[in-house]
């Protein structure tokens, strides 16, 4: 009997129409990103609060920032080598375990009450190291679920990429709130948790996958396809180069993939700001306490916004365990146990904050608008890449540059009042709320964009490479973007805060300005593909 879906039988039972596997890799995932976002939101908040007031270390914003920026890169840098060795020797299965292990030791360095120096730069270097393996290799494993390039195909990874933002806005959320509100390193330690979670759940539940992910050692058909690896490297690198040197189109095509991602350094440079110098506007410049009915107000759609996503995933999780409980019982208790966990935080914060008398917004939690805008308007988006007016590839890149920029723009126009080198100040949070409204539907004309073009774009043997080219931009743009937050309080004083944010206004929307220029030229030289 042919199974519809790769994988093993129980894979063939469907959850959503879908393979029950995907939302093993669904719910992995998104404890993932619950840790990633949940640190990465605490990062430089915890490094610039003051070391008696607020526990922190008391670190000058220009320090923070830049720490802030090497890790943001290099976490883009090191899925290029992981990926490398889960194809050659791991398999992406064992990657993604050894991956979340070793994340999980690397929140546990950080959530030390006591962190010193060399547990908390150790913490930082596992989270980098794990994240390599674990990133590249647990998509790979989505796509290999179908065996059709399909519409289905498309509709699994939009599944996967919800499950990516699900745990964004749950890490943000609660890693925020208990790291600001009662200890940073229980928020440290809160995102390695539900990482040690994620992990043991894919672990126990990764025989659903059959062969797939299985490392080359494993797999008994993979000893032919071993024979020639060594022997015929250069000869295949020859080839390629060759073949690209005789071939205008994948010149061309390959031009096309160096101008989006350089275009694309410019998108996350600015974008990346959410973490450093937004989060210092967030704590220091922005009017976060609510009273009397504004409070209220907020505590009612704060509730809101966190409970309905939160049904809904749990919905989909007891959908998996009707399909999947009789045959992997084990991964689904850890699974179940990571949700009634995450349910009694939950009730525990929104119990706390109704009981409040008076009502500070923390921080961090502006940084989960990115995650509650993008499960609202991404369906609206997908709908209009299939309708008549999706735009040609270089226009949704210029939109998205000149969106990301009138974000800046609000900041910048939101700040004007702001006395020149002033440390704090109390601007409407409306500004902030606006910026990442512009900013996820500028990521929306741009994040999933750029991957399928690159797809598209890169000759078949040179996919992996042109997908490492990709994740430099953005090992880059988080470096310069980091080194460029450095600078937010010599600019602020001597011209100003909104002159700082000015900079992130001018330069994405005249790179936009460019694309649109150079689209014409653009769609020519990808030669039929749109």
């Amino acid at each position: 009997m042919e199974f519809k879906f790769g994988g093993s039988a129980t894979n063939q039972k469907t959850v959503l129409g879908h393979p029950s596997g995907l939302f093993v890799l669904f719910f992995t995932e998104m404890w993932e990103r619950f840790s990633y976002y949940g640190m990465r939101a605490l990062l430089v908040l915890f490094l610039t609060a003051s070391i008696l007031d607020e526990g922190g270390w008391g670190w000058e914003r220009s320090d923070a920032t830049l720490l802030y920026g090497w890790y943001i890169g290099l976490v883009y840098l090191t899925p290029i080598v992981g990926g490398w060795i889960a194809d050659k020797f791991l398999g992406y299965r064992r990657s993604v375990v050894l991956g979340a292990f070793i994340m999980t030791l690397g929140h546990a360095s950080m959530a030390l009450e006591i962190v010193t120096d060399l547990f908390f730069y150790l913490g930082l270097v596992l989270l980098i190291l794990g994240n390599g393996l674990f990133k590249p290799n647990i998509s790979s494993i989505v796509g290999k679920l179908y065996k059709s390039n399909g519409k289905e195909k498309d509709a699994g990874y939009t599944i996967f990429y919800m499950g990516i933002n699900a745990g964004a806005f749950l890490g943000i959320l609660l890693c925020g709130y208990i790291g600001e509100k009662v200890g940073w390193h229980y928020g440290f330690g809160l995102a390695g948790i539900f990482m040690f979670f994620g992990m043991l759940q894919f672990y126990f539940g990764q025989k659903i996958f059959g062969k797939i992910g299985l490392s080359p050692q494993q797999l008994v058909d993979f000893d032919d396809a071993l024979e020639d690896s060594v022997e015929d490297t250069w000869e295949q690198v020859e080839e390629v180069v060759e073949g690209v040197q005789k071939s205008k189109v994948d010149r061309d095509r390959i031009t096309v993939i160096a101008v989006f991602a350089l275009f694309t350094t410019f998108f996350w440079w600015a974008f990346e700001q959410a973490g450093s110098s937004m989060t210092i506007f967030a704590a220091d410049y922005t009017d976060r306490a609510l009273e009397g009915s504004a409070a209220t107000t907020f505590t009612v759609i704060n509730s809101i916004i966190t409970l309905v996503p939160l049904l809904v995933i749990t919905w989909v999780l007891l959908m998996l365990f009707k399909q999947t409980f009789g045959k992997y019982a084990l991964s689904n208790i850890w699974l179940g146990s990571s949700f009634v966990i995450i349910w009694g935080i939950v009730i525990w914060m929104l119990m706390r904050e109704f009981n409040a008398e008076n009502t500070e917004v923390p921080a961090s939690w502006f940084s989960v608008l990115n995650s509650l805008f993008i499960i609202l308007f991404a369906p609206v988006f997908s709908k209009i890449w299939e309708s008549k007016l999706n735009p040609a590839g270089p226009i949704k890149f210029g939109i998205g540059l000149i969106l990301l920029g009138l974000g800046f723009a609000i900041l910048s126009f939101g700040s004007a009042t702001i006395p020149d080198g002033a440390k704090t100040a109390s601007v409407s949070m409306i500004f902030l709320i606006l910026a990442y409204l512009f900013h996820t539907l500028g990521e929306l004309c741009i994040s999933p964009v750029g991957l399928s073009y690159v797809s598209k774009l890169a000759p078949l043997k040179l996919v992996g490479m042109m997908f490492g080219i990709w994740f430099i931009s953005n090992f880059l743009a988080g470096v310069i973007g980091g080194w460029t937050a450095s600078y937010i309080d010599p600019i602020s004083e001597k011209y100003g805060l909104d002159v700082f944010f000015l900079i992130f206004t001018v330069i994405p929307m005249s790179a936009g300005l460019i694309m649109f220029v150079f689209n014409k030229k653009l769609i020519k030289m990808m030669h039929g593909i749109r």
